[in-house]
C-alpha cells in the first residue's frame, strides 16, 4: 500500500505565494514521475506540473514562470512552489506519483489540498 499526503494549501491573496508538499509512504521501491494536478469547480482535472526521477520538469502554460516543481528522492517527496498566485489558480491540488512497489509502476493519488486565491 502506498499513501500520498499533501499539505500546504490555504487561502492567500492574489500575488501571494504558497508551497505545497506531498509525502509518499508505504512499500516503495522507487518513484518514477511525480506531478501536481488541480481541479477547479466545474472543470476537469488538469496537469499543472510534472517532474521525472531525474529532475526534468514540465508545466502547463498558465503557470510557467510562476510555479516551480521539485522533489527530494531520498524523502519520497514532491513540492510545488507557487508564486504570483491568481484567482484562477483556485482549485483542489492533487499529488500524483508513479510508484514502483514489487512490479509495474502504479499511479497513486493524494487526497487533495484546497488552494483559494482571493482577488
Amino acid at each position: 500500500q502506498v499513501q500520498l499526503v499533501e499539505s500546504g494549501g490555504g487561502l492567500v491573496q492574489a500575488g501571494g505565494s504558497l508551497r505545497l508538499s506531498c509525502a509518499a509512504s508505504g512499500i516503495i521501491f522507487s518513484i518514477n514521475n511525480m506531478g501536481w494536478y488541480r481541479q477547479a469547480p466545474g472543470k476537469q482535472r488538469e496537469l499543472v506540473a510534472a517532474i521525472s526521477s531525474g529532475g526534468s520538469s514540465n508545466y502547463v502554460d498558465s503557470v510557467k514562470g510562476r510555479f516551480t516543481i521539485s522533489r527530494d528522492n531520498a524523502k519520497n517527496m514532491v513540492y510545488l512552489q507557487m508564486n504570483s498566485l491568481k484567482p484562477e489558480d483556485t482549485a483542489v491540488y492533487y499529488c500524483n506519483a508513479q510508484v514502483v512497489t514489487t512490479g509495474v509502476p502504479l499511479s497513486s493519488w493524494g487526497q487533495g489540498t484546497q488552494v483559494i486565491v482571493s482577488s
